[in-house]
């Protein structure tokens, strides 16, 4: 049985106060409102809060971003960035959203239907 992406259900969150250093794996939803240093995996959806902090590589299905990332975003799917939203490194994703009045700085290189970005 496979889960359905749309159901938005979250397995794991990470409060405001608590920071992580070394690398995370999630088996399903993550909500990060605190900070990660490391290597950052989620299977489904990571949702990042306002101020939210990932120091290291990101790899998740789909991302919706309103805190700070530092590093490389690895979707498969689509990342938003929201107002406030601050990213500084590469982003590989099929689809891209950027609101107003969020920052990204550097590469974003996009997939079409069935193929993962180019190398």
């Amino acid at each position: 049985m496979t889960k359905n992406r749309s159901e938005g259900k979250l397995d794991t969150v990470i409060g405001p106060e608590t920071g992580i250093k070394g690398d995370v794996q999630v088996a399903g939803g993550f909500r990060l409102d605190g900070r990660v240093e490391g290597k950052l995996e989620v299977q489904e959806t990571l949702l990042s809060g306002p101020g939210s902090l990932v120091k290291g590589e990101l790899h998740c299905h789909d991302a919706v971003i309103a805190g700070r990332v530092e590093g490389d975003i690895h979707a498969q799917e689509t990342v938003e960035l929201q107002s406030g939203a601050h990213v500084v490194g590469n982003i590989r994703c099929k689809g891209l959203i950027i609101q107003r009045d969020s920052f990204f700085e550097g590469n974003c290189a996009m997939a079409r239907e069935g193929r993962p970005p180019a190398e």
